[in-house]
């Protein structure tokens, strides 16, 4: 058993590690956060749009981001036991996995708008989520070039320069959104669609941050760079694509659920749509910390292991988690305290705002539960375990929380709440399953591996 004692000593090594990727995620959700709140401004049906642009294109960049993730226990791993040269030889393998699929990706993201006709959304909603889509996918390759690079920096514990990208990405993005949205500096006025390009140019600008750092370190720090630069890493991308499959899987069965939610709230209307998207903007929000906490104890995990260390990964494993769950209980009490305020910032249409505030009493419900669920996942994907986090989201989202929401909505009659509801329920018994699993990882470790103090 891990106590208290240990957990407490550990804490300031995770933070230390888990303030920069925290502070990174909350930016990477801010670009999000201004796109809705500024096309909010431009009218209901623009809003829809972007939503449910968003919806389809989130899919297919967190697939590509999660194949990437199998990158994450390599380098931490081979970063705590001291094989620098190997963590170089896994980032050029995830930058020769990242170019061909993130182009595959973005072929299909610019043929996905079909999908909202056919799922019956009105045609002035899905013409612009169309134009929105294929600004999107213009961004995908410089998206995804980004993430193989934050991977391999995480991984060796530099993660201040991938939260000042971040960050500062999101003034490229205010400024881009400012000017294409309401067509500012004799520039058209392209709403939706000036959104997509205003996001697609800020994340080519994260990915040129990213690039002149490594630069940077190549002549200044020594570091090997272009050692394996030449080399196709064929084995090295086979093992990344082994841990990263079922880790793609999952995330993709996740934001999937929440994606088809989109969708099926898209068949209710505009207004409705609208406040589904607030809301789940605010529930991803917060859901941001937990997981940059979680990308945090997966390193940590991750290098105890690569130290031979099980009590240490344990330790790492639970501090996250205690961390991770304190947080979104304090964001709870926000989200159901504070409602209104938090509306207000991206409509003051009294019919989106009144549905978006008994839609967040829902998130604030879960938000425990979504604290664990999701570190629990990054601890088992540090050591090594990407399987049973993907068979458990998919049951727990496709079997469960999306088939009893979608029943509740129309067959009940409940509308977009009974999705919402739904959702609720499969989100809590993938947390129960999942911390469950956990902690049998952590016993079996600590027999594995010999354990030694804690300093």
């Amino acid at each position: 058993m891990v106590s208290a004692t240990l957990i407490r000593r550990e804490m300031p090594s995770l933070l230390r590690l888990a303030v920069p990727i925290v502070l990174g995620e909350v930016g990477w959700m801010a670009m999000n956060f201004v796109d809705i709140a500024m096309i909010g401004h431009a009218g209901a049906t623009s809003l829809a749009a972007v939503s449910l642009g968003s919806a389809i294109f989130m899919v297919f960049a967190i697939v590509c981001e999660g194949m990437l993730f199998g990158a994450d226990s390599l380098v931490s791993q081979e970063h705590g036991a001291g094989n620098i040269e190997e963590c170089f030889r896994t980032l050029w393998a995830g930058a020769q996995l990242a170019l061909p699929a993130s182009l595959l990706a973005a072929v299909l993201v610019a043929l996905s708008p079909g999908i909202l006709n056919v799922i019956g959304v009105p045609a002035e909603v899905a013409l612009k989520a169309r134009y929105y889509l294929y600004a999107m996918a213009a961004g995908l390759p410089a998206l995804m070039g980004f993430v193989a690079i934050r991977v391999f920096l995480q991984g060796m514990h530099r993660v201040r320069i991938v939260a000042f990208a971040m960050i500062s990405a999101n003034l490229v993005n205010f400024a881009g959104n400012w000017v294409l949205i309401y067509g500012h500096f004799h520039m058209p006025a392209m709403g939706a669609t000036g959104s997509g390009l205003a996001t697609s140019i800020s994340r080519i600008y994260m990915m040129l941050v990213l690039l002149a750092y490594l630069v940077w370190r190549g002549r200044h720090q020594h570091w090997p760079l272009l050692l394996h630069a030449g080399e196709l890493h064929w084995q090295r991308i086979r093992q990344i694509v082994k841990l990263g499959v079922p880790a793609a899987t999952q995330i993709a069965l996740e934001v999937g659920a929440f994606s088809a939610s989109t969708l099926l709230a898209g068949r209710l209307g505009a207004v409705v749509v609208s406040a589904h998207q607030i809301a789940l903007l605010m529930a991803s929000l917060t859901f941001m910390v937990p997981l940059g906490i979680g990308q945090a104890t997966s390193v940590r995990v991750g290098h105890a292991i690569g130290q031979r260390n099980g009590l240490a990964a344990a330790v790492s494993a639970w501090s996250g988690v205690t961390l991770s769950a304190c947080f979104m209980s304090m964001m709870a009490v926000v989200l159901w305290t504070l409602p209104l305020p938090i509306v207000h910032i991206f409509t003051n249409d009294p019919g989106v705002a009144a549905l978006a505030v008994r839609l967040l009493a829902i998130a604030a419900f879960f938000q425990f539960f979504d604290g664990v669920q999701v570190t629990s996942i990054c601890a088992l994907r540090g050591s090594g375990n990407t399987r049973i986090a993907m068979v458990t989201d998919a049951i727990g989202w496709w079997v469960i929380g999306l088939p009893l929401g979608a029943y509740l909505c129309f067959g009940m009659n409940w509308g977009v709440r009974g999705l919402w509801l739904g959702l609720c329920v499969g989100l809590i018994s993938i947390a129960c399953v999942l911390s469950f699993a956990l902690r049998r990882r952590m016993i079996r470790l600590q027999r594995e591996l010999p354990s030694f103090p804690i300093t």
